[in-house]
C-alpha cells in the first residue's frame, strides 16, 4: 500500500506545505470547535436520554416498560446515518448542527439505556431487599442502593459509547455540516494540487491523528475517573462506634 501511495506521488513534501499557514491552522482549529461542541451537546442529551429510558425499562408498569422497550429497539436497529439524513432533509435543512445532535442522541441514548439497565440488573438482588425491607422507597432503593453500586462498574461501557459518540460526529460531512472531518475534506479538496496530485494523504493522516488524540484523552479521563471511584471505595477508617444509654433522659447517646 506504501509503494503504491508513493508511485502515485502522495507523501510528496509540497503536499504539506499548506498546513504551515495560519489560515489552514484556523480552519482546523474552527473545525475541531465544532466537532467538540456537538459532542458535548449530544453527549449530555444522550446520557440523559439513556437515564430515562432505562428507568422507564425499570418500571413497574407494563404499558411504560413496553413503550420505552419500542423506542430503544427502533433506535439501536435504525441505521444512524439514514436518521440523521432524514432528520437534516424533514427538519432541519437550514440548522445541520441539529440533525446531527439529536441522531447521535437517540442512537447513542437507546445503547447507553441498556448499559444503565444491565448495570442495575448486575446489582445483587439481595441490596435492593434489603434497602425495601428498611422501608426505603422504590425511587430511594435506586438513588441510594443501586444506581452508586452500578456505576463502577458501567463507568467502563458508558465511557466506551462516549468514544462512539465522538467519533461518530464525522458523519456531518454527509449533511455539509462543517465539523473536522468536512473542514478536512473540503480542504484537500481545494487545495491547489502539486504535481497534479490532491493532498488527501496528509488531510487524512492530520485529521486522523486528531480524532485518535481526542478519543485517548476522553479514555484518558474515564481512567481518572475510575482510579479515582477506587480510592473512594476504600474511605476513611471507620468511626467509633458509640453507646446509647437508654436510661438517661438526655439524647441516650454517650460517648464510649
Amino acid at each position: 500500500m506504501v509503494q503504491r501511495l508513493d508511485s502515485t506521488g502522495q507523501f510528496q513534501s509540497g503536499l504539506w506545505e499548506a498546513y504551515e499557514y495560519t489560515d489552514t491552522q484556523n480552519r482546523i482549529l474552527d473545525g475541531l470547535v465544532t466537532t467538540l461542541k456537538t459532542f458535548g451537546i449530544a453527549a449530555l442529551l444522550s446520557l440523559a436520554l439513556g437515564t430515562l429510558l432505562a428507568t422507564a425499562r425499570l418500571s413497574d408498569h407494563a404499558p411504560v416498560r413496553w413503550a420505552a422497550t419500542v423506542a430503544v429497539e427502533f433506535f439501536r436497529a435504525m441505521p444512524l446515518l439514514i436518521m440523521i439524513f432524514l432528520l437534516y432533509a424533514a427538519f432541519f435543512t437550514n440548522d445541520p448542527m441539529w440533525a446531527l445532535v439529536i441522531g447521535l442522541t437517540l442512537y447513542n441514548g437507546s445503547v447507553q439505556a441498556e448499559i444503565f439497565r444491565s448495570g442495575i440488573k448486575a446489582v445483587p438482588q439481595g441490596q435492593g431487599e434489603a434497602a425495601r425491607a428498611l422501608g426505603l422507597r422504590k425511587t430511594q432503593v435506586m438513588a441510594y442502593v443501586l444506581v452508586p453500586q452500578a456505576v463502577r462498574s458501567m463507568l467502563p461501557s458508558i465511557i466506551s459509547q462516549l468514544v462512539v459518540t465522538l467519533k461518530d460526529t464525522a458523519l456531518g460531512f454527509i449533511i455539509l455540516y462543517e465539523e473536522l472531518l468536512f473542514v478536512g475534506k473540503k480542504f484537500a479538496g481545494q487545495t491547489e494540487p502539486v504535481n497534479g496530485v490532491y493532498a488527501f494523504i496528509p488531510m487524512v493522516i492530520v485529521f486522523g491523528s486528531i480524532y485518535i488524540l481526542l478519543c485517548l484523552a476522553l479514555s484518558g479521563v474515564a481512567t481518572w475517573i475510575e482510579r479515582r471511584t477506587k480510592r473512594s471505595r476504600k474511605g476513611a477508617p471507620p468511626a467509633p462506634p458509640v453507646a446509647l444509654d437508654l436510661g438517661t433522659g438526655g439524647s441516650g447517646v454517650v460517648n464510649p
